[in-house]
């Protein structure tokens, strides 16, 4: 009877459920974007690549499903919602298949370069150029897209602008892998940019050509370059980097101090152009224009002024699209700006989640791979949190502006930036754990300082001295946009000093973060009570932080560092080169490193010939040089050799040398309850277009 009862408590409590969904049933086509990413998703975890055919020849078989059974809507509906995934599948096996190109697979030494400047980035020491190589001294076949070679401060490189040839001496380098399995994948970011290899010049860049031809991407490239110089010269300093990251998108000058703090803050969002700086450029426009227009009398009383700024404001908006460099966030942005301004141009409410919803399927469809990356996630889980927010409390927030007096609206309005901050940082936070693993604890008190100076200061004056630029008149406004910068600097620096300000977290697997974003779709994207279940699934997912606990040794793929996990951090053997792999160890683990014991007898121990440590009851030996291969061998479990082995250590002893490194990339190894468990890169990656095998000496720290 007790069971009987639980099953039709049960079975009332899943109708109660499939009733809200069937109430909701005009949310439905919110979730193709999701459908489609669970396509992507499905790609990019694949060991091997599917043949090119799998996923457009399933697509169309189940289009033609869902027309069969056109007139059994649940079939129908069934096999369109495994379309719509076998839709993303598709997309992300075409964009990977348009990217394919040749890539610098091992390093050169010092070689010719000749080709076209795409873009310059200034850098704190130097300028880093991006080429689309024409020539290349001794290299046999194919040319790569692009190279990226980055000029130290001690050469000049005057003249190089986008547009132009060059002509340079470098050491090209391939594309760096994964620093640990489960780490940053820089090469697959980088295949889909149409980014062949890395590289540093050892000479002075020659113009070859001064005439800086080109077409209107070269142009507005070159429009970048000048603006972002002017901005930097005028206002100076860490200020004047800043500024220039907020008008043009630049940000490789920003010093590593000012980023750290800003995201330690929590206003890292602040420097990447996204919805805040397109709505503000936007709205700052369509304000001045209606203003301007409704001074005139014979426009304001009988032209549709406001539809004529609305005009103005998304040409605007998409003028900064393209000077800002068009990445995914202000995509994101212009495409729901655009259709805000629409609406008001065919006298429609726009502001909706279907709005995200459309843009989020455009940009899936259109750039699939965007989805893998932090930008991508981070943007859209923010909109996406915020509207359906703003829609719930709407009529709400209605009655409060209606009924307060004007001391009352601004509380309001500090109220609401309040509010804005705390649900955009709960629906980011987990993407920034999964991502960067750190999380800003005073993120709210930052960003109720930061926002309204860069929305009622910064942003405006940044319009006014872009306007004045063609005439040379940016000076006072960019004056005035650089005290409001410097403000917020300091408070960024101010906050980022307290105590407990931001705090590293272990990585948290794959499974966490599908979890939260289950989670977070869920209670975002229906309307009714049933939509807080989706709090649970975010829950295990933040939890699962602590089920995987980090590996206790990790290898280097070239041999350079070793990492041991000991009981008070890490103790690190490493050689030059090796920083940032072993940051990215330490940080991923929420480690610090150890302070190495003194003394002869002590464990850990290091001479010049090998090193000895022990950890879980493990024996464990490092060795530097060949002829201590024999010892290690007889005296440790575990031989982890920086040097190429001749024989095998025999049975019982797990023995790791170059040669492995070489093969398998970074080595991850877990003790405890039984024998050693080894996870390599080239295992987790599986054999795709951009696991090429290949390293370099300087992996690019801000690419991660």
């Amino acid at each position: 009877m007790i069971a009987s009862g639980a099953a039709t408590g049960r079975g009332r409590l899943w109708e109660r459920w499939l009733d809200a969904v069937r109430a909701d049933a005009d949310r439905w086509p919110l979730w193709l974007p999701p459908a489609m990413g669970v396509g992507i998703a499905v790609y990019f975890a694949l060991a091997d690549e599917p043949a090119t055919w799998t996923g457009p020849v399933t697509l169309v078989l189940l289009l033609s499903v869902a027309f069969a059974l056109r007139h059994h809507a649940a079939a129908r509906n069934a096999a369109l919602a495994v379309a719509c995934m076998v839709l993303g599948f598709a997309a992300a096996q075409v964009s990977a298949w348009l990217a394919e190109a040749p890539r610098v697979e091992r390093r050169t030494a010092a070689t010719a370069v000749e080709g076209r400047i795409v873009q310059t980035s200034p850098r704190e020491n130097g300028l880093r150029l991006l080429i689309e190589p024409e020539r290349i001294e001794g290299w046999q076949g194919p040319l790569p897209r692009r190279l990226r070679i980055t000029v130290p401060g001690r050469f000049a490189a005057t003249g190089a602008a986008a547009g132009r040839r060059v002509v340079l001496r470098a050491v090209l380098l391939p594309l760096p892998p994964p620093a640990m399995p489960g780490a940053f994948d820089f090469p697959r970011q980088a295949y889909f940019q149409g980014l062949g290899g890395l590289g540093y010049a050892t000479t002075a860049p020659r113009i070859a050509a001064e005439d800086g031809g080109g077409g209107a991407a070269d142009w507005l490239a070159r429009l970048r370059q000048s603006m972002t110089e002017r901005i930097r010269s005028a206002i100076g300093g860490a200020a004047g980097a800043v500024a220039a990251a907020l008008v043009t998108g630049e940000r490789g000058a920003i010093p590593e101090a000012v980023n750290q703090a800003w995201r330690d803050t929590g206003l890292a969002h602040l420097l990447s152009i996204s919805g805040l700086h397109i709505s503000l450029v936007a709205g700052i426009v369509f304000l001045g224009v209606r203003t301007l227009f409704a001074c005139i009398p014979a426009l304001a009383l009988g032209r549709p002024i406001k539809k004529w700024a609305a005009a103005i404001a998304v040409a605007a908006a998409f003028f900064y699209l393209l000077l800002s460099g068009a990445e995914v966030p202000t995509q994101r942005s212009f495409l729901m700006a655009a259709i805000v301004f629409l609406a008001v141009l065919v006298d429609r409410e726009a502001i909706s989640l279907r709005l995200v919803a459309w843009a989020a399927a455009a940009i899936l469809l259109f750039l699939p791979e965007a989805m893998v990356g932090a930008s991508f996630q981070m943007s859209f889980a923010a909109v996406l949190a915020l509207v359906a927010a703003y829609e719930a409390a709407r009529e709400r927030i209605r009655g409060w502006r209606a009924a307060a007096s004007p001391v009352g609206r601004l509380l309001l309005y500090v109220g609401l930036v309040a509010f804005t901050t705390l649900i955009a940082t709960a629906a980011t936070t987990p993407f920034a754990l999964y991502h960067f693993n750190r999380f800003a604890a005073f993120a709210m008190p930052a960003n109720l300082i930061a926002v309204p100076l860069t929305s009622f200061w910064v942003m405006p004056w940044a319009v006014v001295a872009v306007v004045a630029m063609p005439l040379g008149l940016e000076a006072w406004p960019l004056a005035a946009m650089g005290w409001g910068v410097e403000a917020t600097i300091r408070a960024a620096d101010w906050i980022a000093a307290w105590p407990g300000a931001a705090w590293t977290v272990p990585a948290m697997p794959d499974l966490g973060i599908a979890l939260c974003t289950v989670g977070g779709l869920w209670l975002c994207l229906w309307r009714r009570a049933v939509r807080w279940a989706g709090t649970l699934p975010i829950a295990l997912g933040l939890l699962s932080i602590g089920w995987t606990p980090p590996p206790d040794i990790v290898v280097d793929g070239e041999a350079r560092a070793v990492a041991v996990r000991g009981p008070e951090g890490h103790w690190v053997f490493e050689t030059r080169g090796a920083d940032i792999a072993v940051e990215t160890w330490l940080r991923r683990a929420a480690s610090e490193r150890a302070a190495w014991p003194e003394g002869q007898g002590t464990v850990p121990y290091c001479d010049p010939r090998l090193c000895r440590l022990r950890a879980q009851g493990e024996r464990i030996a490092i060795v530097r040089r060949r002829d201590a291969l024999t010892q290690a061998c007889r005296s440790a479990d575990i031989v982890l050799a920086l040097v190429p082995m001749r024989w095998h250590c025999g049975r019982g002893v797990l023995a790791i040398d170059r040669r492995d490194l070489a093969r398998g990339g970074a080595h991850a190894i877990r003790l405890g309850g039984g024998p050693p468990r080894v996870a390599t890169v080239a295992e987790f990656r599986g054999r795709r277009p951009w696991t090429a095998a290949g390293g370099a000496d300087e992996p690019p720290a801000e690419d991660q």
